[in-house]
């Protein structure tokens, strides 16, 4: 695997810890700022919506730029941002930076992901989207505690800079390591070919596993620390250690991921989702016994993470020869689950049904992924022309809306 893939991986940590980091600093934030904790809190939905919309947005804007030089523009955009951020004398001017980072970091994912995908080669990109995004879960295990730390000890702008320092360290990584494309202006993307990908329906439903995929996991997470202490009376101080073992399973959720998702995206699609499920149901039965509850958020970590790289897999597969916009969009489906599985589990809570029923959206979620992957499987065999009862990574057929999805094998 190409040294560049890593060297993207690092910048996805350095960019991903800070789409985490808030969690630890929003008590500093709003005692500095002289706001409440809500108001602190929005700073995580502006990052959010700045992720939601800059993929798709940079990528047309950008769609026919030279990739490395993209990369690094962005790069300098999120580090801008940050040196911002914490100047930031007024929280409207912090929360403006906050989206502006998120927005530059939302394109840097999209064309990142085509790059690694482009460098790695067809029959292996969901072990190179296993590589860039296994940076933003070591930034769960790693960076976040570390810039909590930082940030107790020196304060939230701290934590603010050397985020900053670090994405500045990883554009010097990207600059020696990603080719410039070597292309004319004909040989270049257009926008009319990327629009193409999404005139059939397949996509879409890759769409929907993508959104399911993050949406599984994040609407039990959010609320983790919250049933630890309120429900399965885990003291505070060992909260930290729990949301480490949980990321340690999401590294190998990943980690396993990519290993199976090229040649069994839907087996992988499978296993992930109703690993999810099983999750869901032990943490709602058990969540009031400390050792199932660890189990359970274990299990939860790994199956969710797993069906990372596979959704990856399919939705480029299907966008085989125009994949920057639709990676783009992949990237807001992802966050589409991430803003509004939390909000379902939400209402939950506020209904007053109990913590343990966040859950019940996990399995929810879940329960759709597995109705999207069992969909998209019958579709690819439907379309897809089998060679001695198998589709190899390398044969394509036309669906009918006259693209030619590169689909893999599937189980």
């Amino acid at each position: 695997m190409p040294v560049a893939i890593y060297l993207l991986g690092a910048a996805i940590f350095a960019q991903g810890t800070s789409e985490l980091i808030l969690s630890g600093l929003l008590t500093d934030i709003a005692s500095d700022l002289n706001i409440t904790i809500p108001q602190a809190g929005l700073l995580t939905s502006g990052f959010a919506v700045g992720m939601a919309i800059g993929a798709p947005i940079l990528a047309v804007l950008t769609l026919r730029w030279d990739r490395r030089k993209t990369l690094l523009a962005l790069l300098a955009a999120f580090t801008a941002a940050h040196i911002l951020g914490a100047l930031a004398p007024t929280y409207e001017l912090l929360l403006l930076t906050r989206f502006a980072g998120a927005f530059a970091y939302a394109g840097f994912w999209a064309v990142a992901s085509v790059t690694a995908i482009t460098m790695a080669g067809p029959q292996a990109r969901g072990k190179a989207m296993s590589i860039v995004a296994g940076g933003l879960t070591i930034a769960t295990v790693v960076g976040v505690p570390a810039g909590t730390v930082i940030g107790q000890h020196f304060g939230w702008r701290a934590a603010f800079w050397t985020v900053a320092a670090l994405t500045a360290l990883s554009a010097l990584g990207v600059a020696k390591t990603v080719p410039s494309q070597k292309s004319t202006p004909e040989d270049r993307p257009r926008l009319r070919t990327e629009l193409r990908t999404f005139a059939g329906g397949r996509i879409w439903i890759a769409y929907v596993a993508t959104a399911m995929s993050s949406g599984a996991v994040m609407a039990t997470f959010t609320y983790l620390g919250a049933l630890l202490t309120g429900v399965t009376d885990i003291p505070t101080t060992w909260v930290p250690a729990v949301l480490v073992l949980f990321g340690l399973g999401s590294l190998l959720g990943i980690t396993l991921g990519g290993r199976f998702a090229d040649a069994h995206p839907f087996a992988t699609l499978y296993t992930g989702f109703g690993g999810v499920i099983a999750a869901a149901v032990l943490l709602f039965t058990g969540a009031t016994n400390p050792t199932l509850t660890l189990i359970a958020s274990f299990l939860l970590a790994v199956s969710g993470f797993a069906t990372n790289p596979a959704v990856n897999v399919l939705v480029f597969s299907l966008a085989n020869n125009a994949p920057t916009l639709a990676g783009a969009t992949n990237i807001t489906a992802f966050n589409v689950g991430i803003t509004l599985a939390p909000w379902a589990s939400g209402l939950l809570i506020g209904a007053h049904l109990g913590l343990p029923t966040i859950t019940w959206i996990s399995a929810t979620l879940a329960t759709i992924g597995l109705t999207a992957t069992l969909t998209s499987q019958s579709l690819h065999h439907r379309y897809d022309r089998p060679a001695k009862d198998t589709v190899t990574a390398h044969e394509t057929q036309t669906d009918g809306t006259g693209d030619k999805p590169r689909l893999p094998a599937g189980i």
